[in-house]
């Protein structure tokens, strides 16, 4: 599925969001989550390319497999913490979307400690030599 389909999907899921809110707000809050859904599943084909060309230039260059797989965590953890709380947003609730951003960026400082540790004994290394 292209972006054109995909954003016509979006066009029309929000028309008719626009058109059944005022009916029935749940089914029309239905609507917005099964859209998402279905966007969410149209673009997870290219996030799993864009995943193997990640570690295919990690290998490449020889980074480390671990520091690898850390970053793509990091990189899914982000897209499914704005994604859900992207959905509590829609549903109005901003302060439970708030906390699911919170425990994506705890979670995501969590996963970069390794790397970060890993740069700066680098640095230390290099200025300890020079």
């Amino acid at each position: 599925m292209d972006i054109i389909q995909i954003v016509i999907i979006g066009i029309i899921a929000s028309i008719l969001y626009m058109i059944i809110k005022e009916v029935n707000a749940s089914f029309a809050f239905l609507l917005v989550v099964t859209t998402g859904i279905m966007i969410f599943l149209a673009v997870i084909s290219q996030i799993g390319t864009i995943f193997q060309l990640l570690e295919s230039l990690g290998t490449k260059a020889n980074v480390d497999g671990m520091y690898m797989k850390t970053i793509l965590k990091i990189i899914g953890i982000a897209y499914i913490a704005e994604l859900g709380a992207n959905i509590t947003k829609d549903a109005g609730l901003n302060s439970v979307a708030a906390k699911i951003e919170l425990a994506g960026k705890i979670f995501i400082l969590l996963l970069a400690i390794p790397i970060i540790s890993a740069v700066v004994e680098t640095i230390l290394r290099f200025v300890s030599t020079v």
